[in-house]
């Protein structure tokens, strides 16, 4: 089953409904990893990883540590995603399908949107 993002207004085609999004923390330096499903006109979080604690990013009382990550299911659905793109955090978001990369926001700018096609818009 595939399925599309608008990324910044832009066509991204998927080829499976799943995507991740991947980040390094602007203070304390440590990825952050989210599991995403595209579902209808719905962003699903899946999974939330951190690979370590600190400024902000604790992992909650459930995460359990998995192979160097803490990790856990939060219970979030959402019609977009707004991504800051500050140019000052040394990196910008990943975001990933398919085994396929690509680096969103990585320099100042005005928020990256992601958020299912419309249904009018076939990948």
């Amino acid at each position: 089953m595939s399925a599309c993002l608008l990324v910044s207004g832009k066509v991204l085609a998927l080829a499976a409904p799943l995507f991740t999004l991947g980040w390094t923390h602007s203070v304390e330096k440590v990825e952050w990893e989210e599991s995403w499903r595209v579902e209808g006109p719905r962003l699903v979080l899946e999974q939330a990883r951190v690979k370590g604690s600190g400024a902000g990013m604790e992992p909650p009382p459930e995460a359990r540590r998995v192979e160097g990550w803490y990790v856990w299911h939060p219970q979030r659905i959402e019609s977009r995603l707004m991504l800051a793109a500050s140019g000052a955090t040394g990196s910008g978001w990943r975001l990933c399908a398919a085994g396929q990369c690509r680096t969103l926001g990585e320099k100042a700018a005005g928020p990256v949107q992601v958020e299912p096609c419309p249904p009018f818009i076939r990948p």
